[in-house]
């Protein structure tokens, strides 16, 4: 028997019988959808993280106060000295910084803010002018922090999109003023949108002159961390070195085991991300793997009560001269047919979940061709594997057995 009538063949029988067909194909739909959908997922909050970190800026370093176990320094346990704004201009004024190209000295801090009676909870972040070329901040509408504002300790606010539309609303924002800590501000600028969401979202954020920060608002004269930009990326290393050394100095501190201070690049922030967001989906796609194996099992069922009432139409193709290759063929096939076209369901289905649930929570939408290549190629490999048994089982009968089976 050609192999191309054991297919028409095979798939007239699957045919025969709409209901069980579409049953045994189920889990394996439930599988390839869940394992595609559940991939994209992952991958979309890998884009939208990695979106969101290089937007923060290009060329970034971030020393923050406290040890690091990675980076320039490893896992000191210094005296923890407190990062200073006088550390961040002897950054930017040494000599032996040659690699940096411009340093942001910032405080940030969380504190419920109200206005046009409302109130939200976001983080507050005290700045200087450069801060926006640093971290490729642009204003939609008004002005940035200037440096005439951080000379003054002026009470002016920039204020992102998300902390606007939940302050105001439909109302225009600009001009209006906002109460923080108690005080009065009037905004005069809200940034563009950068996207995200969640509790670091770079849109749910006020900026304020560094001094009114400090001074002001919340009584400080540490920063919460200095961002510097290297010249460019390959001097990334270099410019890390060159901070590095500059803090040692200024704390007094001999060993770079004992710094008590922090450097990261953004390829740093941006792999540990990685590494999350795959860890997490390598974890979730191994759950819905789980289901694949369940739908295996449903088709081998389902063979193997197809090869019991199809006995006697086995020993009759036996008595008439069928082979034992065309027996387990054709089984075979039949396995291996209701696993592909499940397969290829499933990936309709697992795209259109992804499609739907990417736009649902503001991700942006991605597909990984290749984990649609290996979740048909799974699913044509469940066929076989779980196909085998019942086709060497109906093609190991007996003949004379076969028809006398009732």
């Amino acid at each position: 028997m050609e192999y191309t009538e054991i297919i028409e063949e095979a798939g007239i029988t699957l045919t025969l019988n709409k209901l069980r067909t579409g049953l045994a194909m189920l889990g394996i739909i439930i599988g390839i959808g869940s394992v595609i959908a559940l991939v994209s997922l992952g991958q979309s909050s890998q884009a939208s993280v990695s979106n969101q970190i290089e937007s923060l800026g290009a060329n970034l370093l971030t020393v923050s106060p406290g040890s690091q176990r990675g980076g320039f320094v490893q896992g000191g346990f210094g005296s923890a000295t407190t990062l200073t704004l006088a550390d961040a201009e002897a950054i930017a004024s040494s000599p032996t910084a040659t690699d940096i190209a411009n340093v942001s000295p910032e405080y940030s801090k969380r504190a419920q803010v109200t206005a046009n009676g409302k109130n939200t909870n976001t983080s507050i972040t005290g700045v200087r002018a450069i801060y926006s070329t640093i971290h490729k901040v642009s204003v939609a509408e008004g002005v940035f922090i200037t440096a005439s504002d951080d000379a003054r300790q002026a009470k002016v606010a920039v204020i992102g999109p998300t902390t606007a539309n939940n302050l105001f609303a439909t109302t225009d924002a600009l001009g209006q003023s906002i109460r923080i800590q108690g005080q009065s501000f009037k905004v005069v600028g809200i940034t563009v949108s950068k996207g995200g969401t969640g509790f670091g979202n770079a849109d749910d954020v006020i900026y304020v002159p560094l001094s009114t920060a400090q001074k002001t608002l919340f009584g400080s004269t540490s920063l919460s961390s200095i961002a510097v930009e290297a010249k460019s990326a390959t001097v990334m290393t270099a410019a890390e070195d060159e901070i590095g050394y500059v803090l040692l100095d200024r704390h007094k501190i001999s060993s770079p085991s004992q710094a008590d201070f922090s450097i990261f690049s953004q390829n740093d922030i941006l792999s540990t991300a990685s590494s999350v967001t795959g860890t997490f989906t390598a974890l979730l796609s191994g759950i819905a793997a789980i289901s694949l194996i369940v739908g295996g099992i449903g088709i081998m069922n389902i063979m193997l009560v197809t090869v019991t009432e199809r006995t006697r139409e086995i020993g009759l193709r036996k008595a008439l001269g069928a082979k034992k290759k065309n027996i387990i063929a054709q089984f075979l096939i039949e396995s291996i047919i209701l696993t592909f076209v499940g397969g290829v369901i499933g990936m309709g289905i697992g795209i259109f979940a992804s499609f739907i649930i990417s736009k649902v929570i503001s991700l942006p939408f991605t597909i990984s061709i290749g984990s649609i290549g290996l979740a048909i190629g799974v699913s044509g490999a469940i066929g076989i594997l779980f196909g085998w048994y019942p086709a060497q089982k109906a093609a190991n009968l007996q003949p004379i057995e076969a028809l006398r089976y009732e």
